[in-house]
């Protein structure tokens, strides 16, 4: 798999540089209206381009929302934690998540009930060193680092040492190639569900271009090719739950979102004003 995507980025870096000088961004463009490459090719392109201006911080997983167990936990708890959640790895903390002092992997969980030991294994037994980082570390080092020490998730620290927030190689990918599912994520439902006549609630990971052919709208970027992009772009950064905008005579309300993405929006008609034309 790691060699076709090295392969696929050579395929589209050689297709844009070797003739051309310039701005990258300003040149993958270019070639996307020449049509030398595609959407998602330019899509994929620009995510890379802009990886190494982002910090850790601004993907990670923040520590509010971080699934961990303490370190006396019996581990038939955090096995129950592990089904529940359906993450592969579980954080363990001694005393409070600012201290993360290993992590579980389900797999050596697996190996455990399968080998009787003679003694009861606690948690200290299975857990594996954490991977310590600082949350302002760039994010295309980070990705180095995953590549080179094999482990693919690691404890992101604020400038006091405590615990900020985690981030896998999951999300770094998702920042290039979009969200990615696997057999745990629940069904998507269906991304543009009718309200009303005039009120829509849309998955914001809905393409731009599916919105305006079904909803006649004029939803145009440069930059990005879902809903959810759009919105943080015309924000300049992730909105908020609640936040609304104004776009094309209507208005879109941020109804469910995280620290990365916006997952639900509502479309409804901007509420008339005095000073709007009276219909004919």
């Amino acid at each position: 798999m790691e060699d076709d995507s090295e392969g696929l980025f050579a395929t589209l870096f050689s297709k844009l540089f070797g003739h051309k000088d310039g701005n990258l961004e300003e040149l993958i463009l270019e070639a996307r209206q020449d049509g030398e490459i595609n959407p998602t090719e330019v899509a994929m392109l620009l995510n890379v381009l802009r990886l190494g201006r982002k910090q850790v911080r601004e993907i990670m997983i923040p520590r509010t929302d971080i699934q961990c167990a303490e370190v006396d936990d019996p581990l038939e708890e955090i096995a129950q934690l592990i089904i529940e959640c359906g993450h592969s790895r579980i954080p363990i903390y001694k005393e409070n998540r600012d201290n993360i002092v290993g992590i579980v992997h389900a797999k050596d969980l697996l190996r455990l009930s399968q080998s009787h030991p003679q003694k009861q294994p606690t948690c200290r037994d299975i857990m594996r060193e954490p991977l310590l980082i600082p949350e302002t570390k760039n994010v295309t080092d980070m990705l180095q680092v995953f590549r080179a020490s094999k482990i693919h998730l690691a404890i992101a620290l604020d400038e006091y040492g405590g615990t900020s927030g985690l981030v896998t190689l999951e999300d770094v990918m998702e920042e290039i190639v979009g969200e990615i599912e696997d057999e745990y994520d629940l069904p998507r439902p269906d991304e543009i569900q009718v309200l009303s006549d005039d009120t829509i609630m849309i998955n914001g990971r809905t393409p731009l271009e599916e919105i305006d052919d079904r909803l006649g709208l004029e939803l145009t970027s440069e930059q990005v090719e879902t809903l959810s992009g759009y919105l943080c772009e015309l924000a300049g950064r992730v909105p908020m739950q609640g936040e609304t905008f104004t776009v094309d005579g209507k208005i879109f309300e941020v109804k469910d979102a995280d620290a990365k993405q916006i997952h639900w929006v509502l479309i409804k008609p901007r509420p008339k004003t005095p000073s709007d034309p009276e219909e004919n």
